[in-house]
């Protein structure tokens, strides 16, 4: 209601209070409303942090998982055979579910996904997926094991649509629309699972950070299907070249190709939103061993291994055993050389994480992931996520 002045001047102080009333108390829940609107703002758009556990490895320590840092758990992996998502020890899985949904009561907003495939597990998604009567079969299939268990979604680690993988994986052109339709199917089981059970349910799927990857699928059709896509910026070995394997931005060093920012700009230009970009972390090193030590990095590699993980590499090597550390300030990576076997590591610190935390936070992007959680039994790495995200 509005007043002119001259009514105004006429109201007893009595009644000017009686009459303001229901004006300062609509004016104050409009404000509460306010707040708790810009609360509901901060916590959705507070990054995630999705840790990928490894239940390959067996049964899962749960007692070590410092599930206040975490938002999400993708629990790898879950098989695909004969056209389906499959248990492959059932006991085992059915066990670490019920241990990892227990930490829902440390942390009730926490998310539990199965993740299909992964680099070993991946060389029947083509086949699981060529037509529509099969989707709708492995579409089925994935969302009945977390209807069963009680879960909060399906993360699809392909590891490659229409391109080589592991030795003997199927691909084929067709993957390229496949893999959307896979999404489309996926997400009609879990809108009807989420009216069945009136909880959100999550898809989300892990993807390469090379940009090549770009050109095989359809991302921005496939991201209109998804919650999250997680990119696995690690692992961007360039021929036969030792390099950072998970810089931040391209080197000077050497002709880079592949980095963090990279992808990023990549997988946006192609129609992948950047609210639902998620940067993948390693919490582990890649070894290279190379003929001409030099500077390390750039030169022709012999050989390179799996490093794990981030705990051995800042308790045993880091300035230790003949390692020293070398930072690039253009990538904003750390490696370690050693002269006597000319072997180069490549690695994330707590400042390269640091670094790419804030790049989250600045790019307004969805949040980061880990791969995995057993890298870093002090968990170095995840107290520097918390730190910077709080």
């Amino acid at each position: 209601m509005l007043f002119s002045k001259f009514t105004k001047t006429l109201l007893s102080p009595l009644a000017a209070i009686l009459v303001a009333a229901p004006l300062l108390i609509t004016t104050a829940c409009k404000s509460e409303k306010k707040a708790e609107e810009s609360a509901a703002d901060s916590t959705a758009t507070k990054p995630v942090v999705i840790g990928y556990v490894g239940g390959f490895r067996g049964l899962v320590n749960t007692d070590r998982i410092e599930v206040d840092k975490l938002t999400h758990i993708n629990y790898a992996f879950v098989d695909v055979q004969k056209g389906k998502a499959f248990l492959t020890n059932e006991k085992t899985d059915s066990t670490n579910f019920r241990k990892l949904k227990l930490l829902k009561e440390k942390n009730p907003d926490l998310k539990i996904l199965i993740s299909l495939g992964g680099w070993t597990w991946s060389e029947n998604f083509s086949d699981a997926v060529l037509t529509e009567a099969s989707r709708k079969i492995f579409a089925a299939s994935s969302v009945d094991i977390i209807k069963k268990y009680d879960l909060d979604g399906v993360d699809i680690d392909w590891e490659y649509p229409g391109m080589p993988g592991e030795d003997g994986n199927v691909y084929r052109p067709e993957d390229k629309q496949n893999f959307t339709l896979m999404f489309e199917a996926i997400r009609k089981e879990l809108d009807a699972f989420e009216k069945e059970s009136g909880k959100k349910k999550l898809l989300t799927t892990a993807v390469p950070g090379f940009t090549s990857f770009l050109k095989v699928v359809e991302m921005g059709k496939a991201a209109a299907f998804l919650d999250y896509v997680n990119m696995m910026t690690y692992d961007l070995f360039q021929g036969d070249t030792a390099v950072h394997h998970a810089a931040l931005y391209n080197s000077d060093i050497y002709k880079a190709s592949h980095s963090v920012d990279n992808a990023v700009k990549a997988f946006s230009a192609e129609g992948v939103p950047m609210n639902k970009l998620v940067v993948g972390l390693p919490f582990y090193g890649r070894m290279f061993r190379v003929a001409k030590l030099d500077k390390g990095l750039g030169q022709k590699q012999i050989s390179q291994k799996y490093v794990d993980g981030y705990t051995m590499i800042k308790d045993s090597m880091i300035n230790k055993n003949g390692f020293k550390e070398y930072r690039d300030e253009t990538a904003k990576a750390p490696y370690l050389m050693n002269a006597k076997t000319g072997d180069v590591l490549s690695y994330d610190d707590e400042q390269s994480v640091r670094e790419k935390c804030k790049y989250v936070l600045d790019k307004k992007l969805a949040g980061v992931m880990f791969w995995e959680y057993d890298s870093d039994s002090k968990t170095y790495l995840l107290d520097e996520i918390d730190k910077t995200f709080k």
